[in-house]
């Protein structure tokens, strides 16, 4: 994955200018630096995958797609401030794949009020599912759905003491509430809930309550660097508990940044199998990447991937002249679009898109298994 990282790296801290005078402006914020840059360096990997193809082919009615893309650093406030700029100063025509949560919700006032659709945002937060965020388009399914499916799975292979460690945000206020409903369906209550502050995590008090509580399994609710040193302070106190993680940090970079504490980790899934033949959007995105040098491709970059079929699919369908209005028609008019395996659908009333959850484990050899 060097030379994805090494591709993304150019256009961290500024905008992404990737063909020139492309006509067709597509704004992105992200943290392309940061706590969660390895995640959003290989989504935005995946969706540029797709979005090269299409403007090879001479892009949509011959107008390529241009992404424009600026490095919020994981900062809901700068996140907030970089869709002000692409929106009012770039003009751009829709939102893309922003990541996290807050930081998704600092957006929407400007989606709003300027009337521009945002396509895949890379946050499964229930917030902006339900009820329905008129301009949201959501291509992922929730992190309610995510925790409820970890616990099941704890639960049927005889785990007992579950306890639950989230950030201290709405990101982590959304898992909480989908780890009641996981543990009511087993009929369990949390051994223990523990928040942390996401600006400045202190995990040493909560190792110890890990500890005390004797916990079999430990879910965490938090992105990339908080993850990792959360983990390190429970393996420091001695804890063996199996650890669970959700899929915003589903990449490959996530897996280096663990070290030795990878292997055995859980991490749910809200895609196929990375390696699966048995879907065309998989072997698509495979195919593309192999083409670039790029090799294997990993969860994070088929979130992107699928993100931007979606985002074709309603610049195609928007008319010769797309405008933010005919790209928000044409998505809430989209039927049944078929991204390779797996169906999409939106209407004025539902924004959810896919509900696909599925879990895997981090091998001894680095790679995501299922």
């Amino acid at each position: 994955m060097k030379r994805t990282y090494a591709w993304c790296a150019a256009f961290a801290f500024a905008t992404l200018t990737h063909l020139g005078h492309a006509q067709i402006l597509v704004g992105q914020t992200a943290g392309f630096s940061g706590p969660v840059s390895a995640g959003v360096q290989e989504t935005t990997a995946g969706a540029m995958l797709y979005i090269d193809a299409i403007n090879a082919k001479g892009g949509i009615r011959g107008r390529k797609i241009e992404l424009v893309s600026l490095d919020d650093k994981f900062d809901p406030k700068l996140a907030g401030e970089n869709a002000r700029q692409l929106i009012e100063d770039r003009q751009v025509l829709a939102m893309f794949l922003t990541r996290g949560t807050p930081h998704t919700q600092a957006i929407v006032p400007f989606l709003n009020k300027y009337g521009v659709p945002l396509i895949g945002p890379s946050t499964g937060a229930m917030v902006l599912h339900q009820p329905v965020q008129t301009h949201v388009f959501n291509v992922r399914a929730t992190y309610q759905r995510e925790v409820e499916k970890a616990i099941g799975h704890l639960t049927s292979t005889g785990f007992t003491r579950i306890g639950l460690v989230y950030a201290d945000d709405s990101f982590g206020a959304d898992g909480v509430e989908g780890a009641q409903k996981g543990f009511a369906a087993g009929k369990l209550s949390a051994t223990f809930l523990e928040k942390f502050d996401r600006s400045k995590p202190d995990f040493a008090p909560i190792a110890a309550k890990v500890l005390q509580a004797n916990a079999q399994a430990i879910i965490m609710v938090a992105s990339g660097q908080a993850v990792v040193d959360a983990v390190t302070a429970f393996r420091a106190a001695g804890s063996t508990a199996q650890i669970v993680t959700l899929s915003n940090n589903a990449s490959s970079g996530f897996i280096k940044s663990l070290g030795d504490h990878a292997p055995g980790m859980i991490v749910t899934q809200v895609f196929p199998y990375e390696r699966s033949a048995g879907y065309a959007l998989v072997t698509q995105a495979q195919e593309l990447s192999k083409a670039k040098g790029l090799g294997d491709i990993s969860p994070a970059m088929l979130e992107g991937f699928a993100a931007a079929k979606v985002l074709v699919e309603a610049l195609r369908k928007a008319g010769a002249k797309p405008t933010r209005s005919s790209i928000q028609a044409a998505l809430e008019g989209m039927r049944k679009f078929d991204i390779g395996g797996l169906e999409i659908s939106y209407s004025a009333t539902d924004h959810t898109g896919l509900d696909f959850t599925d879990l895997s484990i981090i091998s001894a050899n680095g790679k995501f298994k299922r």
